[in-house]
C-alpha cells in the first residue's frame, strides 16, 4: 500500500536522514490508510513491530499516522522518556497538526522529523561511529 508517491516519499525518507546526522537517535515514520484503535495504542504496537524497542540506547522515535482516519501519534522509546520532560513531544505534535489542518499531510511529516531531529540531538547528540540502526524508509502497514 502507498499512500504517498515517490516524490513524497523520498522527501520524508531524506527528512529522517538530515533528522538524523545530529543525533544517535533513531526516527521512524509508520503509516496506514486507517486505524480503529487509538492512534497512542495503534503507535505502541507498531513501535514493538518495527524493532524500534532494539536501539542501543534506547533512543527510537516513531511518528505514527492513520491517514483516513486522520490519527496520529509521536511515541519514544524507554531511553528518552527517562530523559526528557513530560510534555516533550507536545510541539512536534501542535507543529504537524497545524500542517494537516491546512492538508499539507507530507509537510507535517517532515515538519514532526525534523522537531524530533532536534529535540533528540539535545539529548542524543551525534556520536563518532554511530550507526543508522533502523531503516529511513517509511513504513506502510495494513493494520493487521
Amino acid at each position: 500500500m502507498n499512500l504517498f508517491n515517490e516524490e513524497a516519499q523520498q522527501r520524508i525518507r531524506s527528512a529522517v536522514e538530515e533528522a538524523e546526522r545530529n543525533t544517535s537517535g533513531e526516527i521512524r515514520v509508520c503509516l496506514e490508510k486507517s486505524c480503529k484503535d487509538e492512534a497512542l495504542d495503534r503507535a505502541a504496537r507498531y513501535f514493538y513491530q518495527l524493532e524500534m524497542d532494539k536501539t542501543k540506547l534506547r533512543n527510537g522515535v516513531l511518528i505514527y499516522l492513520a491517514i483516513a482516519d486522520r490519527k496520529f501519534a509521536i511515541i519514544g522509546d524507554a531511553g528518552i522518556n527517562q530523559v526528557v520532560p513530560d510534555n516533550f513531544w507536545d510541539t512536534t505534535k501542535e507543529a504537524m497538526l497545524t500542517e494537516f489542518k491546512q492538508d499539507n499531510l507530507v509537510n507535517g511529516i517532515i515538519t514532526g522529523v525534523s522537531m524530533a531531529g532536534q529535540q533528540l540531538k539535545q539529548y542524543f547528540p551525534y556520536a563518532l561511529k554511530d550507526k543508522n540502526e533502523l531503516s529511513d524508509d517509511i513504513a506502510f502497514m495494513d493494520g493487521e
